[in-house]
């Protein structure tokens, strides 16, 4: 869908996704600050009209927006100054639709005013990549809902473009031909294991990566790809665990920053002096 543009300059995109779960039930997964952290990133969320609403995206790159909308359960609206550098405000609406007893339609629309298409590509840039979180927000709300859920972000510069980031953390995490349904085993170091089986392969305009369902050493979804980001080439790992001891496995995210950059070291050295 391209970026839908109104007479009063209002530039827009949306994305959809169908969920299990009451109204009430995905409220609670998108409007909440422990629901959103479950699939999203980890995200702090005051529940009112002029309540915070702060995404830390791992890196160093955290949002903040401000709640202008709260309609439990059904309606979210929140205006984010901080997204653009030197760009208008960003509103993000999110809406829960009920369309049976057990299941629900997302809705996701970012919107901005601007007299030129000059911050289009960041809005077709977010609808190109909620799908993969879409994904990872059905698995919990299928599998997890209500659980204890723990979840980090990790990234790491890289000297290649998204396609070739991607190859390397492929080779790392045992996937030199990546397919659904390849099993994945990673030890990270000090006795923790990483274990998997691919369920999803995504190759987007700036990001080419996998979805893991993990089951060792619990219960998980984790996320690995190779982006092109506002200009930087990175690495990504999100990691989303669930059960009780999701907080416990969260916390041994040093080990998997240890493991990343060891993935990654060769790539950000500076070359050898001539």
């Amino acid at each position: 869908m391209s970026v839908i543009a109104d007479p009063q300059g209002r530039r827009s995109v949306q994305v959809e996704t169908e969920v299990p779960g009451t109204a009430e039930q995905v409220w609670q997964a998108i409007a909440t600050g422990p629901g959103i952290s479950a699939w999203f990133v980890r995200t702090e969320l005051d529940e009112r009209v002029g309540g915070k609403l702060s995404c830390d995206f791992g890196g160093g790159m955290v949002s903040s927006a401000t709640i202008t909308a709260w309609e439990p359960p059904h309606r979210l609206v929140a205006e984010d100054r901080t997204w653009l550098q030197d760009g208008p405000p960003v509103e993000t609406e999110w809406t829960v639709e009920p369309i049976g007893p057990d299941a629900c339609r997302v809705r996701v629309a970012h919107s901005l005013v601007a007299d030129s298409d000059q911050w289009d590509h960041h809005l077709v840039g977010t609808e190109s990549g909620w799908p993969t979180y879409f994904r990872v927000l059905r698995h919990y709300l299928e599998h997890h809902a209500g659980q204890p859920a723990a979840s980090f972000a990790l990234m790491a510069p890289a000297n290649a473009d998204a396609e070739a980031i991607w190859g390397t953390l492929a080779r790392a995490l045992g996937l030199p031909a990546p397919a659904v349904g390849q099993s994945v085993r990673v030890e990270l170091g000090g006795g923790t294991v990483a274990a998997g089986k691919v369920t999803r392969i995504d190759h987007l305009p700036e990001a080419h990566g996998a979805m893991i369902a993990m089951h060792e050493p619990t219960a998980g979804v984790l996320l690995a790809s190779g982006m092109e980001c506002m200009g930087m080439r990175l690495a990504s790992v999100q990691a989303y665990f669930y059960g009780p001891v999701a907080a416990e496995t969260a916390g041994k995210q040093e080990r998997w920053e240890e493991w990343l950059r060891g993935v990654f070291a060769a790539e950000s050295a500076p070359p050898p002096a001539p």
